[in-house]
């Protein structure tokens, strides 16, 4: 069965009417005043001349090779750009739910909207915003672009994203290797925003934040959202009774009573969430819990209004 994004639920949080009059002034002007500021423009495509225009933008040496007349037509880029990274792995996918929807999400449908939240504010503002997806390896990275095609391109991508994984698909997180990858393709300084749990497959924890540094040392601005469902992951919220648990990147099943392991596994995930944060905040990397028990305005709209008091 699959899923698309409730294009008339989008209309409420993409636009983020909830959030336009009181932040666009402040969080998205105050990024513009920030050095990310510089009206520009930017190549897109040629198209044919039309007798009687102005001839300010006629490729010549185009028409040295065809003697033909065309004009270059520009993509405007206004103050900002912004690359939103969302983690697609397995660990994404959890809690595993019978009726996937914007009011009883998984993590990885989280993420989705409150990306497409996003994306909706900066298109208000005509700013350029690109996507970025990561597993076990980059599984797709576009340019921050403006134009209503390719935002179009981006929401159409999102949505592939909105379906049950299969039982027999294990995808890991390579969070660290990624983040170097993707932070190496981001060629203009831009408004970072990560969506992803932090589980990390294969690295140590030190090579995890060593990808966030990568970030921050080629001058990007850096928002992490740390995803999570808290009563489960965080809290270890079960009841008082067996269960099994799978881990959902490699298919590796173990039974236990939560009762037994609880005060350890939430001495571990409560000392990697601490240091996780720490070396965020070392790093002036914005860290964000978002729990998606608490829906989107809940973490959004304190989020971005903080931001507004910060420019």
């Amino acid at each position: 069965m699959e899923y698309s994004i409730d294009k008339n639920r989008l209309q409420e949080f993409g636009s983020l009417e909830f959030v336009a009059r009181q932040v666009v002034e402040g969080f998205i002007t105050g990024l513009h005043k920030s050095p990310f500021h510089g009206f520009s423009v930017e190549f897109a495509e040629h198209r044919l001349y039309n007798t009687g225009e102005s001839i300010k933008h006629i490729d010549w040496k185009l028409f040295g090779r065809t003697d033909k007349l065309f004009v270059k037509r520009y993509e405007e880029e206004t103050n900002l750009r912004c690359q939103i990274i969302i983690d697609n792995s397995s660990s994404m996918y959890f809690p595993r739910k019978e009726k996937l929807s914007i009011e009883n999400p998984n993590k990885i449908i989280f993420s989705i909207y409150a990306a497409a939240a996003l994306m909706g504010l900066l298109k208000k503002q005509r700013d350029a915003v690109g996507i970025s997806l990561f597993s076990d390896n980059v599984d797709l990275h576009t340019r921050a672009r403006s134009t209503s095609a390719h935002i179009n391109y981006l929401y159409a991508e999102l949505e592939k994203l909105i379906k049950p994984i299969g039982e027999d698909v294990y995808k890991k997180t390579f969070a660290a290797d990624s983040l170097h990858e993707i932070s190496d393709n981001i060629h203009k300084r831009s408004l970072v925003i990560i969506f992803s749990d932090m589980f990390e497959s294969n690295a140590k924890t030190e090579d995890l934040f060593s990808a966030l540094q990568h970030l921050r040392h080629n001058k990007h601005e850096v928002i992490l959202f740390h995803v999570v469902d808290k009563s489960k992951e965080i809290d270890f919220d079960f009841d008082n009774r067996p269960y099994k648990f799978i881990d959902m990147e490699s298919g590796q099943e173990l039974k236990i009573h939560p009762h037994e392991v609880r005060e350890r596994y939430i001495k571990s995930v409560k000392s990697f969430k601490k240091e996780l944060e720490l070396r965020c905040g070392q790093y002036r990397i914005d860290f964000v819990e978002a729990d998606i028990n608490k829906g989107f305005r809940q973490i959004l709209l304190p989020y971005l209004l903080k931001r507004e008091k910060l420019y």
